[in-house]
């Protein structure tokens, strides 16, 4: 007996139960390998990645969101109190500029990211810069955003403070590396 194709699976890029339970895996493994940490920097676009570390951590560890300063659709939803149109435009916008953080994302960002931090694109490509020329990591913009917060100042460790950032990307062109 033929059977009947079932139809095909939508995962939600950054607004669904499955994909932020997916993301906090992140944090699991993060967790296991780099010991206790204070806080974890984490690029921010449609929120799925934050919210994922977020719930995971669930206020053990602090969790600053980073974003492009052309893109700040957290910081915008944060300020508004409920998700809203942010602008869409900065060199991360290929993976961190949808017009809004997600519905399910917003109240998990809400209860457990401490902070956002914005970045300019100037400070996103010298990060970028910066991990390949030194650590011969190629992230893209979207995942150079949290270094790009520690080297321009946009967000300060404390003194001893156990940071992790977390770079995730490499959608890039080699030409995009020097």
């Amino acid at each position: 007996m033929p059977t009947t194709p079932s139809a095909p699976t939508c995962v939600h890029a950054f607004d669904q139960r499955e994909t932020i339970l997916g993301q906090a895996t992140l944090a699991l493994e993060l967790a296991g390998q780099a010991g206790p940490l204070d806080t974890v920097l984490v690029p921010v676009g449609g929120g799925g990645l934050i919210a994922g570390i977020a719930s995971y951590f669930a206020g053990t560890v602090r969790v600053i969101g980073a974003e492009p300063d052309g893109a700040p659709a957290l910081a915008r939803a944060q300020a508004a109190g409920a998700p809203v149109d942010a602008p869409a435009g900065s060199i991360a916008v290929d993976a961190l500029a949808p017009r809004r953080v997600g519905d399910l994302v917003f109240p998990i960002t809400q209860a457990y990211v401490e902070d956002i931090v914005l970045v300019a694109d100037d400070a996103i490509r010298t990060a970028q810069r910066t991990l390949w020329q030194t650590a011969r990591i190629a992230a893209e913009p979207a995942a150079s955003v949290g270094v790009a917060a520690l080297l321009s100042g946009a967000y300060k460790p404390i003194p001893g403070e156990r940071a992790a950032v977390i770079i995730s990307g490499a959608n890039m062109t080699a030409a995009q590396l020097v």
